[in-house]
């Protein structure tokens, strides 16, 4: 049986409450019961206490406990006399008082018939002992804990009254009594399992309200509809839940936009090439073009120039799952730069610009990485310096030691950066439209690349604006010791 939420709450909170109760239920009647024994217990202390006083003052008159033995008669007297109202003489009957007073010449009831048929009675549970400890009148069940309080007469004890306590609630009053105290304390149980079970259905709507609230939202987001918000005020559990899902439909929404981004790009970047190929085939097969090595070159470059911009997805891509492989190793950094920068000389030497190196030759720069990697680093870093700097300018690249790591920079001339676009320099297919133009051929992927290669060799980097007046790029590796 499949049951909502809203009832599995309502169910859990009704459980709760009731065990809760009925523990409770439970505790009161065990303390009520032992509070009340304890209470007869305070009645019958004083009861032998006043029963004393009369025992003694009946001894100092005679001088001895002979008028007691074998005298039911009088010991019965003094038990009525040390309290009126004592339930005993409903044992005895409607003339109990004369009887126990001795007014009337029925036979009593003896001490041992009296503890047999009544043993709830504090008549059937106290007796009277001689100075030695022997019985002189009433009733003593050896073997059981009782009260033992001596008769004093003239600084002398002359003999001890015991009082075995009750050990449960026998007597019948007193039980209809605890009788009533517990059917109101049942009574009090189920009215608070009742009002318990009625507050509980409002709580429990209450909080499915929000559950279900949040259980549509997701359906919504589940569907497409990324733009789907929930309220979130409250300060618990389920208000950061629904703070949580909100920055996750946000997360979602912006996710997509840049998907449709990435898609949309990433055809223009395709399409650019291709109808480069495409016009330039149909040229030579119209016979626009002559075919020749001029023209064949053309066709190279754009050929070139897209399986780098495919190469460079499938690096990206292969980033995106954790499978770019890397091989570490230990390395000296100033010698990985050294061979990584001498192929771009004859380049920068053709397009007129100064490549300026500054490398110390003693000291010992260790890191560990990947040599075929990091190569790729400089590599696209020096690549994106000569697609935008302009002619007759520089590129400086240098290494400083800091505390715990190596700092590698690299500086060109103008064109330089704008402040508010640095941070987004490093983005899939980001480009400064106005100075870094496309004219050059770049897709805005070797930058991105860049980025996750540092990050696998647990570095930084960072754009900067250059003191030069082009851009800075910032690249901090952790040191090997």
């Amino acid at each position: 049986m499949n049951l909502s939420i809203k009832y599995r709450l309502f169910l859990a909170f009704l459980l709760a409450t009731c065990t809760l109760v009925g523990c409770m239920f439970l505790v009161m009647r065990f303390s009520f019961e032992r509070g009340f024994l304890r209470h007869i217990n305070h009645l019958e202390q004083a009861r032998l206490e006043q029963l004393g006083d009369g025992l003694l003052t009946a001894y100092e008159q005679r001088g001895n406990w002979l008028f007691l033995k074998h005298q039911e008669r009088a010991w019965v007297r003094l038990l009525a006399e040390s309290d009126p109202e004592a339930p005993s003489r409903q044992l005895f009957g409607d003339n109990a008082r004369d009887r126990l007073r001795g007014d009337s010449d029925s036979r009593v009831w003896p001490a041992r018939r009296l503890a047999r048929h009544a043993p709830h009675l504090f008549e059937s549970r106290v007796a009277l002992l001689d100075a030695e400890g022997r019985l002189i009148v009433g009733f003593r069940s050896l073997g059981q804990e009782e009260t033992l309080r001596p008769l004093n007469s003239n600084g002398k004890t002359v003999g001890y009254l015991t009082l075995q306590p009750p050990r449960h609630i026998s007597n019948p009053l007193q039980q209809r009594f605890a009788e009533r105290q517990r059917r109101a304390f049942a009574l009090i149980a189920l009215v608070m399992a009742a009002a318990s079970a009625l507050l509980s259905v409002p709580l429990a709507q209450r909080l499915v309200r929000r559950i279900t609230g949040l259980a549509a939202a997701t359906h919504q987001l589940s569907a497409g509809h990324y733009d789907i918000r929930v309220q979130a005020t409250a300060g618990d559990e389920l208000g950061q839940l629904a703070r949580d899902f909100n920055s996750l439909a946000q997360a979602l929404e912006q996710n997509q936009q840049l998907r449709r981004q990435w898609v949309a790009d990433i055809s223009h970047e395709l399409r650019t090439p291709l109808a480069v190929l495409r016009g330039e085939i149909e040229a030579l097969q119209d016979g626009v073009r002559p075919l020749n090595s001029r023209s064949l070159i053309t066709l190279h470059e754009e050929v070139m120039h897209l399986n780098r911009l495919v190469e460079d997805l499938y690096q990206l891509s292969l980033a995106d799952i954790n499978a770019l492989s890397y091989r570490m190793e230990s390395l000296e950094l100033a010698e990985v730069l050294r061979l990584a920068i001498e192929p771009f000389r004859g380049e920068f030497a053709r397009r007129d610009l100064t490549l300026h190196c500054n490398l110390p030759e003693n000291s010992k720069l260790h890191i560990e990485g990947d040599r075929r990697r990091l190569h790729q680093l400089i590599g696209n870093l020096l690549e994106n310096s000569l697609r935008y700097t302009h002619q007759g300018g520089s590129v400086e690249i240098g290494v400083a030691e800091s505390t715990g790591e190596i700092v590698l920079q690299l500086d060109d001339t103008a064109p330089g950066v704008h402040e508010d676009k640095l941070p987004f320099l490093f983005d899939r297919l980001f480009r400064i439209e106005t100075s870094r133009s496309r004219s050059s051929g770049g897709a805005g992927l070797g930058l991105s690349l860049c980025k996750t290669i540092v990050e696998a060799h647990q570095g930084t980097i960072v754009a900067k604006s250059s003191p030069l007046g082009g851009l800075r790029v910032e690249i901090r590796l952790p040191k090997k010791d």
